[in-house]
């Protein structure tokens, strides 16, 4: 079976160069099996900074994303990734989550669709407009980022117009709310009868405290995986038949209203 693994760290500043070594250095230690997939936090670049004209890709020679795309072909993994692009220098930012195949091709980009108002996010960063998947040894894998946990509505239409199995989203939730976290993690592997691989940063920003709790759940809400609030690398394997099997044995799937749903 394949296996997906969660890297759980400390992230340094606005400094990818250091968030690259470190890293660098848990995935070599983990050492994941060619084909695996491994998640990276939000932002796991350079923090949640709304300094996106220092982050950006685009005022960084584009470190990050070559720097992933070079991780995944020298690990032979499917990597997910974080960048921050700003192509206008006068516009907002996209907070994205990029997945890279074990050839460092760039395969799926994702822009986060809710950015949280209550942290002036989206003051900096646009609202993403679509949901996306891309294909892991035959799953459907959905990324999302952080805030977006808080809104079932995306995770449906990804489960019931997209056919996502594994949803995958990368996070820096802070402890206050911390117990949040854990909550929805479980609330969304159950109704969308999904595995969900929730990967939440550790340590300390400028601004707040982060507890981690990442959480590899799987589509009956039992917990796989689970790392607390230390730098940790969390593995699992994820049966591919899983999903399906429990789906077609108790269908509240198919009992979903999709005219309520709008669109995807």
């Amino acid at each position: 079976m394949p296996r997906v693994y969660a890297v759980q760290f400390d992230i340094v500043w606005e400094d990818k160069a250091a968030n690259h070594a470190i890293v660098d250095r848990m995935v070599e230690q983990a050492a994941p099996p060619r084909g695996s997939l491994v998640v990276l936090p939000e932002m796991f670049d350079v923090g949640f900074s709304l300094n996106t004209a220092v982050t950006a890709e685009q005022a960084t020679g584009g470190a990050s994303e070559s720097w992933c795309a070079a991780a995944a072909k020298r690990w032979g993994v499917y990597l997910q990734g974080a960048s921050v692009q700003r192509p206008d220098p006068h516009g907002k930012a996209t907070n994205d989550a990029v997945v890279f195949s074990p050839e460092g091709e760039l395969i799926c980009r994702y822009s986060k669709i809710f950015p949280f108002s209550g942290g002036k996010e989206s003051d900096a960063f646009a609202c993403g407009d679509r949901i996306v998947t891309f294909d892991w040894h035959g799953l459907k894998v959905c990324p999302l980022i952080c805030y977006d946990l808080r809104f079932p509505e995306i995770w449906r239409l990804a489960t019931i117009d997209l056919g996502a199995e594994l949803f995958t989203i990368g996070a820096s939730w802070p402890a206050p709310r911390h117990q949040h976290w854990l909550t929805l993690l479980s609330a969304r592997a159950i109704e969308n009868q999904a595995y969900v691989l929730g990967l939440n940063r550790c340590g300390r920003d400028p601004f707040l405290t982060y507890l981690g709790g990442s959480r590899l759940i799987d589509p009956k809400g039992q917990v796989l995986a689970q790392a607390e609030s230390q730098p940790a690398v969390i593995s699992a394997d994820i049966d591919q038949t899983a999903v399906q099997s429990w789906r077609a044995s108790f269908q509240a799937l198919a009992d979903v209203r999709r005219e309520f749903l709008g669109r995807c």
